[in-house]
């Protein structure tokens, strides 16, 4: 794999308002995370790979529900702030996932979860070819990212069947207003490479937003209810 991590420079710069947000922003908060969590089953005991794991909001959660959780992320100031949050109950490790990750066991995880992470990489062949080898049998794989159609209508890209790279400046993070790029791509690019290295797909969820999200913003949850903008997807390793 040869990408480079084409986010890392604007989450270096996002760190922090980054960490202090993600748990009361209404996109992550009270649409994506809920979500995406609601694909995994009991993971008491489980082991689990936080793909992605950033200042570690999803990492705490899964080590509250009981799972044995390694967390990996490029960016050493989002590993900072996983560190100071989720202390020893985790092992938080610096990794780039548009590389191998030989350092971590084949057949060795229950569970690889990554939130809003995929987007960031262009080639997802190799990336779940790796979640694929540490995984053990019948091991699942939950992950999340922006829904297609969302990001085909929002770049207003011209051929929706090509995976292009685009970016959007951030504004929901304080004072901070970060362009922050990433790969759009068709719902073919993302759930074929799945399919092509051996997953079986269990699951597609186009999350709805919550009550809570209502509560913090009526206004965007009128429009949320109507049109996508994340996809959850849970597949097993057969």
């Amino acid at each position: 794999m040869t990408d480079s991590p084409i986010a890392l420079e604007a989450y270096e710069t996002l760190a922090q308002a980054y960490a202090d947000r993600i748990d009361t922003k209404p996109h992550n908060a009270y649409l994506e995370q809920p979500a995406t969590f609601s694909l995994l089953n009991n993971i008491k005991g489980k082991k689990v790979l936080d793909a992605g794991c950033g200042p570690g909001a999803c990492t705490e959660k899964l080590v509250n529900k009981g799972a044995e959780v390694v967390g990996i992320d490029i960016s050493e100031k989002m590993l900072e702030l996983a560190k100071v949050r989720v202390g020893s109950r985790a092992t938080i490790i610096k990794a780039d996932l548009s590389k191998p990750l030989p350092f971590l066991e084949s057949n060795s995880f229950d569970i690889v979860f990554s939130s809003l992470v995929v987007a960031y990489i262009k080639h997802l062949e190799p990336l779940f070819q790796q979640f694929y080898r540490i995984l053990k049998t019948s091991g699942i794989l939950v992950f999340s990212t922006q829904h297609p159609f969302a990001d085909f209508v929002y770049f207003q890209s011209e051929n929706y069947f090509a995976t292009e790279k685009v970016g959007a400046t951030w504004k929901g993070f304080g004072e901070e207003q970060v362009y922050v790029p990433c790969f759009r791509r068709s719902l073919s690019s993302l759930l074929n490479p799945l399919i092509q290295v051996g997953f079986q797909l269990n699951c597609i969820l186009e999350p709805l937003p919550t009550e809570d999200f209502f509560h913090a913003d009526p206004e965007e949850f009128q429009e949320l209810i109507k049109r996508p903008v994340f996809i959850c997807i849970r597949a097993t390793k057969l």
